[in-house]
Order: structure tokens, then sequence, then C-alpha cells
């Protein structure tokens, strides 16, 4: 039996477009009934994520996120898909205010590439400042016995202008930014890469990345789908 699945998006709202349109994509179903029913909360106005962790001023998002999620418990959803890395640095104060599991992106994204990848000791990060500063993906790494790798100070500036200035903005995304944040990733000796922002899944989708990269998007939308009792193809 399928089950509803919740998704409080809008951060930004192309990243939650992207995970809708993937989520139909990756659904094995041959008519609409087969699909999943989903709500979807598109929430644009919700404050910027990483500026609340920088700031320390996260009451207002954490109120917001919270909001959203009992919402989504009203509508009898029975698991919660957050298409935004930098939101589960709140994820405990948010998780604390719902009974409605909420599907951990970024445990789920380590998980997936230390199965999945062979002899994987290393893990390179590339997401936005406050993914990377409040360390997301740096707990789930260690937790499970990996190395995580963040970019130096120079190429996370390039990371961080490719999300905001490019994608976020709907401008072309300077391909030569992400290139040279990867390199260094690599040339540090990492195993896979995580894409660990939903802009940088758009800008993914929009070019032939090396299979060393590994999308968190696509990494929650077929925890999402195996979750809500369908098949992923």
């Amino acid at each position: 039996m399928k089950k509803k699945l919740g998704v409080i998006g809008g951060m930004g709202p192309e990243a939650t477009n992207y995970f809708f349109e993937q989520l139909i994509a990756h659904t094995k179903a041959g008519s609409d009934q087969e699909h999943i029913d989903t709500v979807i909360i598109s929430h644009a106005t919700m404050p910027d994520r990483t500026k609340a962790i920088m700031s320390g001023k996260d009451k207002e998002l954490i109120k917001a996120l919270a909001a959203d999620a009992r919402l989504l418990e009203g509508a009898l959803v029975s698991n919660i898909a957050i298409p935004c890395n930098t939101s589960h640095y709140f994820y405990d104060a948010v998780q604390a205010q719902t009974s409605v599991p909420i599907i951990h992106m970024a445990r789920e994204c380590v998980k997936y590439a230390l199965e999945h990848y062979e002899d994987v000791k290393r893990i390179g990060i590339m997401g936005t400042d406050g993914t990377v500063n409040a360390g997301v993906y740096r707990k789930e790494c260690e937790a499970l016995g990996a190395e995580p790798v963040i970019p130096s100070e120079k190429r996370q500036k390039d990371v961080m202008s490719l999300i905001y200035d490019d994608v976020k903005s709907g401008k072309k995304a300077n391909v030569n930014k992400f290139y040279r944040a990867f390199e260094e990733l690599i040339a540090n000796g990492c195993d896979v890469i995580i894409l660990a922002c939903t802009e940088l899944s758009v800008f993914k989708r929009d070019h032939e990345l090396p299979e060393i990269c590994l999308d968190a998007m696509d990494v929650l939308i077929r925890e999402a789908i195996l979750r809500s009792g369908a098949e992923y193809k």
C-alpha cells in the first residue's frame, strides 16, 4: 500500500520543482493512480538557511519549518522530505515538533555513498557555507567512518557564487566555478564528491558531471519513493 509523501520545499523553488519532476520520473508507474500522493509546500519566503546558521538567529526559521511539518502532519502524510541540504542543520529541532518521520537527506546520502561506491575513505562536500561550516555532512561522515573533505576558502567562494550568483539568480551557470572546486577535491584524494546543495542538483541537471559526483537530491528522491511504498526505477 502506498503512503502519502509530504514535502517542505521552496528552498529554492526551482530545486523543489526539480525534486518533484524527478520523483515522478523515477517512480515506476503505469497510470496516474500508481504514482505517489504528494503534498508540497513551496515556502519560498522561508528565511535564508545559511544566514540563520552563520548569524545564530534561527528562531524564525525553525518556527517556520516546524509549522510546515505540522501542516503536513495534518494532511496525514507518512514521511516528509525537505529538498534543501542546509536546512538539515535544524533537523533535530524540527523533527521534535512532529511525529511524522523526516527523511534525513545528509545521513541517507553518506550511507548511500559508502554502500554504492567502492572503498570510500574520503568524501568531498560541495555545498553552501551554512552546510559546510555547520558540519551537516561532516557529522554524518564521521559517524559512518568516512573522512569529510571541504574546499579551500577560495574554492568555497566559487561554490557559493555558483549557487547564489548563478543558479538562485536564474543566470547561466559558470561551469569553471564548479570544476575549480571539483578538481581541488579530487587532488585532495576524495573517492566520491557529494553535491550537497539542491542548486547544485539543478546545475547537474543541465551539465553532464563525472560519475564520482553523487547528488544528494537523487538519494533523497530514491528514499522518498521507497518509503512511500513505490518502486524506484
